[in-house]
C-alpha cells in the first residue's frame, strides 16, 4: 500500500496578499462560519482564475489570523471545517494543502477525527431525546459526559455543527437547535486515524517481517505511511497490547513476535524472556535506590544533609531524573525528607538496612528466573 508523501520544500505556498483582496466583514457575525464560507469561495475563485492550484499550500495560520484580525484558534476551527468539506487536507509540520476535488480516486488516507465522531454522537443525542428546533442543549462539559467525548472535542464539533446550520447560540449565549431536520450517518466510521494506521501497520508487518525481526524505526514508518511519528508510536503501542510486537530496551528495539492478523495470540515463551521496558526501568531505579541506601548507611547519620541531585548524578553516573525518582521512593519509605528555604535540602530521617545489589540480570523477566521445585 502506497501513500502520497509530500515534502514541504517542494510545495508552493500561496502569498497572503492574494487573500487580502476581498476580506469579509466580521462585525456582529459568527466569525468561524463567515470566514470558512469566504475561504471556500476564495479558493474556488482562485482556482477558476488560475491564481491557485491543487497541491499548493494555503498561507500559514498566523498569516490568515493577522490578515483577518482573529485568533489562531478561530483559524484552526475554520481549517477543520474546510477539511471536513474536502477543500483541503492538513499534514503535520507541512500545512494545509488545497485538495484536488476533481480526483475521485485520490489515494490520500481519509482521516476520521474524534471531532467527526462527536458530531454524529451529538446528532444522535438530539434524535434520541426527541429534541426540536429551539430546544436547549446541555453545556459543553455536560454534553461531553453524555456522549463520552472530551471537552475540547465537543467544542470543535459544536463549531462544525453551527457551520452546518444545525446548532446556534441564542441571545443568552445558550446552545440551541436551529434545524432538527438532519440525518444521522448510521454507517459513520468511528475508526480514528491511529486505528487505521494500526491496521495498515499490522498488514505491513505480516507481509514483510518474520517472528524475531526487529521492526523499522518510528521515523522510517512515519515516512512510509505518511503520518506523524506520534501516530506511529500510538499504533505500535496498540500492537504491543495485541501481542504482535515486543518493546525491548536499548539496541534490541521493537521485535515482531507474531505475524498473524489474529490478535488473540499468545507470544512464544522464548520471545517473552525480556522484561517489559517499564519493568526494566523500575529495576534500574531500584538498583540506584539500593546504592544510595548503602551510601547513607556508610557515610551519613540521622539529620545529615545529602548531596544535591546533580552531585549524586555525577557520583553514580546516571541521569538526574533517575536520581530524583530514587530519592522520591526513599522519601516514601520514610528514609528521607525534603525541605525548602534557606536551609532546605534532602535530609536523612531514618537509617536504612544495608542491601545487596538487586537484579544483576536486569533484562530478564523475573518470572523466568524462579526456581521450580
Amino acid at each position: 500500500m502506497k501513500y502520497i508523501n509530500y515534502k514541504k520544500n517542494e510545495l508552493e505556498r500561496i502569498n497572503i496578499e492574494l487573500f487580502k483582496i476581498s476580506l469579509p466583514d466580521l462585525k456582529n457575525v459568527n466569525k468561524t462560519e463567515v470566514i470558512s464560507d469566504w475561504l471556500m469561495e476564495t479558493i474556488d475563485g482562485g482556482i477558476k482564475d488560475n491564481l491557485f492550484a491543487a497541491g499548493q499550500l494555503l498561507p500559514t495560520k498566523a498569516e490568515l489570523a493577522y490578515a483577518l484580525g482573529v485568533s489562531l484558534g478561530t483559524i484552526q476551527n475554520v481549517l477543520r471545517i474546510l477539511e471536513d468539506k474536502d477543500y483541503i487536507f492538513s499534514k503535520q509540520c507541512i500545512g494545509s494543502i488545497i485538495k484536488d476535488r476533481t480526483d475521485s480516486e485520490s489515494n490520500i488516507r481519509k482521516r476520521t477525527s474524534k471531532k467527526d465522531i462527536a458530531e454524529e454522537r451529538i446528532k444522535a443525542y438530539i434524535k434520541n431525546n426527541n429534541m426540536v428546533n429551539g430546544d436547549k442543549l446541555p453545556v459543553s462539559r455536560q454534553l461531553g459526559r453524555e456522549i463520552d467525548m472530551a471537552l475540547n472535542t465537543v467544542r470543535n464539533a459544536i463549531v462544525s455543527l453551527i457551520s452546518d446550520g444545525i446548532l446556534e447560540y441564542n441571545s443568552k449565549k445558550e446552545l440551541i437547535i436551529k434545524n432538527s431536520d438532519f440525518t444521522i450517518d448510521t454507517d459513520a466510521d468511528e475508526t480514528t486515524l491511529v486505528s487505521k494506521v494500526k491496521d495498515d501497520l499490522k498488514k505491513y508487518i505480516c507481509e514483510n517481517f518474520k517472528i524475531g525481526d526487529k521492526l523499522s524505526s518510528h521515523e522510517e514508518l512515519s515516512k512510509l505511511f505518511n503520518v506523524s511519528m506520534k501516530t506511529i508510536h500510538n499504533a505500535v503501542q496498540i500492537l504491543v497490547k495485541e501481542n504482535m510486537l515486543l518493546p525491548r530496551r536499548g539496541a534490541y528495539g521493537t521485535t515482531v513476535i507474531n505475524t498473524s492478523l489474529n490478535s488473540a495470540f499468545e507470544p512464544r515463551r522464548e520471545m517473552s524472556i525480556f522484561a517489559p521496558a517499564k519493568e526494566t526501568a523500575f529495576y534500574h531505579y531500584q538498583k540506584i535506590q539500593n546504592k544510595i541506601k548503602n551510601i547513607i548507611t556508610d557515610d551519613y547519620d540521622i539529620g545529615s544533609k545529602l548531596p544535591s541531585i546533580s552531585a549524586f548524578s555525577q557520583m553514580l553516573d546516571v541521569s538526574p531524573n533517575i536520581i530524583r525518582k530514587a530519592l522520591n521512593n526513599l522519601a516514601k519509605d520514610g528514609i528521607l525528607r525534603f525541605t525548602r528555604g534557606r536551609y532546605g535540602g534532602t535530609y536523612v530521617i531514618d537509617l536504612p538496612e544495608p542491601t545487596e545489589q538487586a537484579f544483576r540480570w536486569l533484562a530478564v523477566n523475573p518470572q523466568y528466573s524462579k526456581v521450580k521445585v
